[in-house]
């Protein structure tokens, strides 16, 4: 998993004044119907938590339709690295599945996710429900299923849809599911 130089480093104020400016980024979004960094889709069109990720040098987000595409983007080789912060939805704080907020971003190194849960993102594909809250999560995790898990704990293969399961579930001996269901790719 890729964690940016310094990012354990930063102050708290630091923090605070990029969650300020993902909150600020996000009412540009809802004003101007932003879509995905790398494919054009309107986000707003599609359930579950969001993502963006603020690179260095660049006063706009790349936006991501889910917390997953977020969380791809930091692990392709051709994506830039200078990333100063990965903000994804809250979603302890979400109004609802549908609406996952706007102003309740978590720092993605800081968050908390559900891998393995009833509940599908953008593309019908499976999620990384976020949470700024460990217990949250779990609460989640007990009435939707899944495995709850810290940001560097998420398996490569499992975000980039390459057939691996959450960590401590078993692969069964479905086949993969078909390319409509299949998490975006970039």
């Amino acid at each position: 998993m890729f964690i940016p130089e310094g990012a354990a480093t930063r102050t708290g104020a630091a923090r605070r004044r990029e969650r300020a400016e993902a909150a600020l980024h996000w009412q540009g979004f809802q004003d101007g119907r932003p879509r995905h960094g790398n494919c054009g889709m309107a986000l707003v069109e599609h359930p579950g938590p969001k993502g963006q990720i603020l690179l260095r040098g660049d006063a706009k987000p790349v936006w991501f339709s889910s917390a997953r595409d977020a969380i791809a983007f930091t692990l392709l080789g051709e994506e830039s690295k200078a990333i100063r912060g990965i903000y994804v939805s809250d979603m302890a704080k979400a109004p609802s599945w549908e609406d996952p907020g706007g102003t309740n971003w978590v720092e993605a190194r800081q968050a908390w996710f559900v891998l393995g849960s009833d509940r599908r993102g953008g593309m019908g594909a499976e999620e990384a429900v976020p949470f700024s809250d460990q217990a949250a999560a779990e609460r989640f995790a007990a009435a939707h299923g899944g495995r709850v898990l810290r940001l560097a704990e998420v398996p490569r293969d499992w975000v980039l849809g390459e057939g691996g399961a959450p960590p401590g579930e078993a692969r069964d001996a479905t086949p993969p599911r078909d390319a409509a269901a299949a998490p975006h790719r970039h």
